[in-house]
């Protein structure tokens, strides 16, 4: 049906609401030509919304502050209305709003610049770059009561790096940053009276350790000082050798933050390389960089796949650390498909990190798929960093459709060489003489001739300091750790009671021991099956021109090992399909077993 050129339009959308609540959204116009009302924009002063509820109807204006759909329906957005437009396609309906924040959603880095404590329902002015202030109107749930205090406890002082508007509007906007925030829903709700249950468990029932009341003893000699600085759990001040390493992770993640997309970073190494040091020290430099206001802010969180029970776990962490919410690993599952799936006007860059990742692979690698297939989706706003032992781990145990989802942004950590192990620990050790450098020398190459593993080398050098104080008639009169001292803490180190069994078992128990290491590193987990490592065993006999054994043969072999506790069996009766994991690390097999050759 034709339209006269001037008459008066109504145009009506309907949306269903998942909440089974009807919603009608009308916007009205005065008299005014119908292309004029489809090619521009609308004028603010001249249209409104209604909003249907179940019993009660709402109507909408610019100027009002409204509730906007959020992550979940409980923290809905604060926002205030400034007008309604339709698109370009005229087949949807927008409209332009003005942020405010939540208590909740304020960093708490910026939460120091109040200076007092804030009301639990108060919302905040924020012009952020990572906010849309473009929405779809039939994300508006209702409007809300916004109520300014003006006494002169309530004025907040504005910050240039947490309100970063222009200054002109800094004078106007002065007594208005902060309102508390009443909402009164449309229809008055009849309080329930639930029937007297049995008390529940209370949810934070974990007890806490007190606070220490005494501060920490101060080192009382060099010695002690020095193997405090050597300890794996010492933050340094500085991460030498992996400056190109640190620099171009440091680059890839800070471009996804800036352009508020996704992607995915493949990080291989043999373990003690500083793979997840270098990490947190990106992280960390990020944060700042963050704090100063130079990058949008962004959410960091780090899984382990080695604190798992089940890879499906990691479903549970990421929503956990996300949002709070502890739910089963399938509803997990689907709470974090829709949320890196459909957008939401205010969302921040997740960066995720996900460690030991070779021990969330699944049969059918759903697992792995999800983390890799998240951060391609356009609304996800995702950065997952990946670690693993392995170079070539997407090659070995990925499927297709895994490995593509990966990428190619991929980064390999070197086992560190002799001078840059001895770089390392003089790098702890600044202004603390402890060391002879003879000494450092030898125990830097000894490890870098065997793994290239920075952490043995540091444990390597606190039990020589501890052999140093020990020897010495008085702790005050102990002087520089020796030669003599280094190549004690070798011997203490690579002559334990593992190595010894290993070093006695016999030939077909050393054999089997090579076996298994060669199959972990084929396949590129730390585990495998009995006949997996059978079929490694046959093809070692045959190299080393020995007879293979029988199956039942290589079963006692393997429950032998077991026994001495240098394997771990699954209790189970399946024989050759029982899992097998090594109760020693490779480096210790390998040292006993070159031993025993040489």
């Amino acid at each position: 049906m034709a339209l006269s050129k001037f008459q008066h339009s109504v145009i009506t959308y309907i949306c269903l609401e998942p909440r089974q609540q009807r919603c009608s959204f009308i916007l009205c116009s005065t008299r005014f030509p119908m292309e004029t009302m489809f090619d521009g924009l609308f004028l603010s002063r001249y249209l409104n919304m209604s909003v249907e509820g179940q019993e009660a109807v709402t109507t909408v204006t610019p100027g009002q502050y409204i509730l906007i759909e959020g992550n979940d329906d409980d923290n809905p957005f604060v926002a205030k209305l400034l007008k309604f437009f339709g698109d370009e396609s005229h087949k949807q309906k927008k409209a332009l709003v003005q942020w405010f924040l939540r208590l909740s959603e304020v960093p708490q880095n910026k939460m120091l610049l109040l200076g007092r404590s804030p009301h639990p329902q108060e919302i905040f002015y924020y012009l952020g770059r990572a906010c849309d202030d473009e929405i779809n109107a039939e994300s508006i749930l209702g409007t809300v009561h916004v109520r300014q205090d003006n006494s002169p406890a309530s004025v907040v002082p504005v910050y240039s790096s947490f309100f970063p508007f222009c200054p002109e509007l800094r004078k106007g906007l002065r007594n208005s940053v902060c309102f508390p925030i009443q909402a009164t829903p449309s229809t008055p709700r009849t309080p329930c009276h639930a029937t007297p249950s049995t008390p529940r468990t209370p949810r934070h029932a974990t007890p806490s350790i007190p606070s220490r009341t005494v501060p920490a003893r101060q080192p009382g000699n060099i010695l002690e000082e020095a193997r405090a600085r050597l300890h794996v759990s010492s933050v340094p001040e500085s991460l030498p050798c992996r400056e190109q390493e640190f620099q171009d992770i440091y680059d890839f993640v800070e471009s996804k933050v800036m352009d508020g997309t996704g992607g995915c970073m493949y990080i291989s190494g043999v373990p003690g390389t500083g793979k997840t040091a270098t990490i947190h020290e990106v992280i960390r430099c990020l944060q700042h960089a963050s704090d100063m206001d130079e990058i949008p802010t962004f959410r960091f969180i780090e899984i382990n796949g080695m604190k798992m029970t089940d890879p499906h776990q990691a479903y549970v962490q990421i929503l956990q650390k996300l949002t709070g919410q502890k739910v089963t690993a399938d509803h997990a599952a689907a709470l974090l498909e829709k949320r890196f799936s459909n957008p939401t006007p205010k969302k921040e860059t997740t960066v995720l990190l996900v460690d030991e990742l070779d021990l969330l692979w699944t049969r059918k690698q759903n697992v792995m798929y999800n983390l890799f297939d998240w951060p391609t989706r356009r609304h996800a706003r995702l950065v997952v960093l990946t670690i693993a032992n392995t170079m070539d781990l997407p090659e070995r145990i990925m499927i297709n459709r895994v490995a593509s989802r990966l990428g190619l942004t991929r980064m390999s950590f070197q086992p560190y060489s002799f001078k840059q192990l001895q770089q390392i620990i003089t790098s702890r050790l600044i202004k603390v003489k402890a060391f002879d450098e003879d000494a450092m020398q030898l125990v830097s190459r000894k490890v870098a001739a065997l793994s290239g593993d920075a952490r043995r080398c540091l444990d390597i050098c606190r039990r020589a300091t501890e052999i140093c104080e020990h020897s010495a008639s008085h702790p005050s009169s102990a002087g520089l750790v020796r030669m003599s001292h280094v190549m004690e803490a070798l011997d203490e180190m690579f002559s334990s009671s593992y190595i010894t069994a290993i070093r006695c078992a016999s030939l077909q128990e050393q054999l089997f021991l090579r076996a298994v290491i060669a199959e972990f590193r084929q396949l590129g987990l730390e585990e495998a099956i009995f006949q997996q490592v059978f079929v490694q065993h046959q093809a070692l006999s045959r190299v080393e021109g020995l007879q293979p054994i029988s199956v039942s043969e290589g079963l006692a072999v393997c429950q032998r090992l077991g026994a001495c506790r240098l394997l771990l069996l699954e209790a189970s009766h399946l024989d050759m399909l029982q899992r097998v994991r090594l109760n020693v690390s490779q480096d210790d097999v390998l040292y006993a077993l070159k031993a025993v050759r040489d």
